[in-house]
């Protein structure tokens, strides 16, 4: 393989880099292809668009997607990799994983004709999530956040954008995103009664704080996780990662997910970019990382 492009996932990424696995979550983190142990040093990513140089002849020369980390070549079992479909351009490939999550996600909440649903978080993911929902028929979909430039990129995903304090409420279904407790006690404040949250935050080593008094037990509310470690249990039965995975490389035909990319720097920039990233220096939902072309 020789890498074309590749994604820094940054809610993840920048949370592995600064060392916030906590240690009974080590086995659990592994990306498929790391090298090294938590906390570190370690080859991490799992955003990887490349071309197969040498391999089975099916693949050969085909643009594909792998869950390597950030890396200008690499060797991996053909099992490991999904053709990219010709429908999509391989810079947009990258955003493969995060739509995946998304998926999984909205197995997760199986969302209803006509549901009244915040996408709270308009992060990498909750913007996948929001972009998908756009797609369902006579949804009311509110991507909200507390950072008002958010809303040029829910115009481009076909939503609504709110902010925190704006949001309308009643909701059948709030999907949380932000990694914050406020955003996940508001999510929690916009619910009609016996309304779910999915949670798609994952705070890593960080203790949160939830309002679970006042009306929480008699409006019968719901906070459930999704993770795509393991593929939804309402689909479970039918449908492999593999199937999940070459779901989202078709949904990203749609080049509203252009959106989602707010960034690129050269490999070679990477140990400059991974630290501005985590500061916040260096505000980003996807950050792409540009790889040098092949020779002659």
């Amino acid at each position: 393989m020789r890498t074309l492009c590749s994604g820094v996932s940054r809610g993840t990424e920048t949370l592995v880099f600064r060392g916030g696995v906590p240690v009974s979550q080590h086995s659990m983190m592994r990306a498929p292809f790391q090298e090294g142990d938590f906390p570190g040093p370690l080859k991490y990513g799992y955003l990887n668009v490349g071309v197969v140089e040498e391999g089975p002849s099916a693949l050969l020369g085909r643009t594909v997607f792998c869950l390597y980390p950030h890396q200008t070549h690499y060797v991996v079992p053909a099992s490991a990799v999904t053709p990219v479909p010709d429908s999509v351009p391989a810079p947009r490939a990258v955003l493969a994983g995060t739509v995946e999550t998304a998926v999984n996600a909205l197995w997760d909440a199986a969302p209803l004709v006509g549901d009244r649903i915040a996408v709270i978080g308009a992060g990498m993911v909750g913007c996948g999530v929001a972009a998908i929902l756009a797609r369902y028929p006579a949804v009311r979909v509110q991507l909200v956040d507390a950072d008002p430039a958010r809303a040029a990129t829910a115009k481009a995903l076909g939503v609504d954008f709110a902010l925190p304090q704006d949001a309308l409420g009643d909701c059948d279904l709030v999907v949380h995103a932000s990694a914050t407790e406020e955003g996940l006690a508001r999510s929690l404040e916009l619910l009609a009664p016996e309304g779910t949250v999915i949670e798609l935050s994952w705070y890593g080593d960080r203790q949160v704080s939830l309002p679970l008094g006042e009306a929480f037990h008699s409006r019968r509310l719901v906070v459930r996780s999704s993770q795509v470690g393991a593929v939804s249990p309402a689909r479970r039965a039918r449908r492999t990662f593999a199937d999940r995975l070459a779901l989202a490389l078709d949904l990203l035909a749609d080049p509203a997910f252009d959106a989602l990319i707010t960034g690129e720097s050269a490999f070679e920039e990477l140990p400059e970019v991974l630290p501005r990233l985590v500061s916040g220096d260096l505000p980003a939902l996807c950050h792409r990382i540009r790889y040098a072309p092949a020779d002659g």
